[in-house]
């Protein structure tokens, strides 16, 4: 068992029998009464997000959860096989684990996997990537990149917003957190 002075970002904790990862957290010493600490979590399985208060000192119970560099190999049907860089075990994740992070993953691309009990909870992506534009209409002579965006599809199929002077086959830097664009690749 944990205490509150253990709470961290990232954590993962039991509450009722079931997992919630610490998003943020404060720890508040009002000048009367007792000091507390402000959490939001966030729900593994469900996704929601919920503010929660501890009274310092209070136990909590903890989750061990082992996150493990892994390789996205292929997609088969609905779910995504990974390959652990440890011990070349390969890993099939359902597709509603993988989520949004489907949008961004290229073969042999690294991700992080958080697995508690033997089962894969979520996926970590890298903070951004590099994607090839696979499609959008031509720009203008003369586009600046304060000028305004359009649509464009990288070769992930996801759809992103660029700015106007950026071409078909242009390597673009994307955060995977948001889908923004982030600036062109030279290589």
């Amino acid at each position: 068992m944990a205490t509150t002075a253990d709470i961290k970002n990232g954590i993962v904790l039991i509450l009722d029998g079931q997992l919630w990862q610490v998003v943020e957290f404060q720890h508040v010493k009002p000048g009367k009464g007792g000091a507390f600490v402000r959490t939001k979590l966030k729900n593994i399985v469900q996704g929601k997000t919920v503010d929660k208060t501890f009274n310092a000192g209070a136990k909590i119970e903890t989750a061990t959860v082992d996150r493990r560099d892994y390789q996205y190999l292929y997609q088969d049907g609905e779910s995504y096989v990974f390959m652990d860089e440890q011990d070349f075990d390969q890993l099939s994740v359902p597709e509603t684990i993988v989520g949004d992070a489907a949008k961004f993953l290229l073969e042999q691309q690294e991700v992080q996997i958080a697995m508690y009990q033997g089962e894969p909870l979520y996926i970590e992506m890298p903070p951004s990537v590099v994607l090839e534009i696979t499609y959008t209409e031509p720009g203008l002579q003369g586009d600046r990149s304060n000028a305004g965006t359009k649509p464009a599809t990288v070769e992930t199929g996801a759809e992103i917003q660029v700015p106007l002077f950026i071409d078909q086959g242009t390597r673009v830097k994307v955060d995977t957190r948001t889908g923004e664009y982030l600036g062109r690749v030279n290589d």
